[in-house]
């Protein structure tokens, strides 16, 4: 019964990652299609002009989608797009800012935040490219010292 509540928390954590990486993999194909018609309404990020800042955080948006449907650097990945989550909530509740920048509903971002803290919470889970990572670092320890002790 013990092994089989971990696989499952395993099998839930590779779903969740696949999901909310799909979903924000859409989002930023979504920004790259429509870049001209956002453009106009948005006002830049980090310095940048509005086609280069919405190209800008949309390949963070690939990259990092990809990093964390593989469950590679998953962590580290999931850092930037929570502050790109953040700024799209900001953007959309600014009064300033026209609502449809990011062609999110209000609620959208702070989904993606929630799902995002959770995975950077609970780990990417023993089916991920870290795991593998982890296990044959810990393995070729093992050899070394093994081979130490000889």
């Amino acid at each position: 019964m013990y092994s089989a509540g971990h696989t499952y928390t395993n099998l839930s954590r590779l779903f969740l990652r696949l999901f909310i990486g799909l979903m924000f993999y859409l989002v930023a194909l979504r920004q790259i299609l429509y870049v001209h018609e956002i453009a106009p309404q948005f006002a830049g990020f980090l310095s940048l002009g509005p086609t280069d800042s919405i190209v800008l955080i949309a390949v963070l948006e690939l990259l990092c989608a990809t990093f964390i449907m593989l469950g590679l650097f998953m962590r580290v990945a999931l850092v930037p797009s929570i502050v790109i989550m953040g700024y799209a909530e900001y953007l959309v509740f600014s009064p300033n800012v026209a609502s449809s920048v990011f062609a999110f509903t209000p609620g959208y971002p702070v989904m993606f935040l929630g799902v995002f803290l959770f995975l950077l919470l609970a780990g990417p889970g023993k089916i991920s490219v870290d795991y593998l990572i982890a296990v044959n670092i810990e393995r070729n320890r093992d050899e070394d010292e093994v081979l130490d002790n000889v």
